[in-house]
């Protein structure tokens, strides 16, 4: 009879299980994402306009690339402390999201140009605050990336 090894795995740290968590949310939120921006390449496509749906759906998966790229990039800071460019670049892909989700949903919170009960409309304006959101999200991710820790280090050791 032959006999079978006992394998056993090396445990997962939770920086890792942070990491792998992050870029699953992040992919979720993408094809989201991709849900609300582009929905007639899945051929879901039912009106000429963007409407509320198309807006909540593409808000929502902005949020889980949000989450999902913290905790990846949180996850790459390995046990250094995060510096303050690191903090400051988390608050800023919060500030971006809110930003997008604002100016994405301006006419359902009643700040755009079609307040309900009028049909929302996803308009230029709107477009570029949202675009302006995801451009500080990205910055906010730069940021927090621990390139900037150990180039910072490297000066000092010099």
């Amino acid at each position: 009879m032959a006999r079978v090894k006992n394998i056993t795995t090396a445990p997962v740290s939770s920086r890792t299980l942070r990491k792998r968590l992050g870029l699953a949310l992040s992919l979720i939120g993408m094809v989201v994402f991709l849900f609300g921006a582009a929905p007639d390449w899945f051929g879901l496509d039912r009106s000429p306009v963007v409407g509320f749906v198309q807006i909540g759906v593409f808000t929502l998966g902005l949020g889980l690339i949000s989450v999902g790229g913290y905790f990846a990039l949180d996850g790459l800071w390995r046990d250094q402390p995060k510096g303050i460019l690191a903090e400051l670049g988390a608050r800023f892909v919060g500030t971006g999201y809110v930003i997008a989700l604002t100016s994405g949903m301006a006419d359902v919170f009643g700040l755009g140009t079609r307040p309900l009960p009028s049909v929302p409309f996803f308009g230029y304006w709107q477009g570029t605050g949202v675009l302006i959101g995801e451009i500080v999200i990205v910055i906010g991710f730069v940021m927090m990336a621990p390139f900037w820790a150990r180039s910072e280090s490297n000066k000092k050791s010099s």
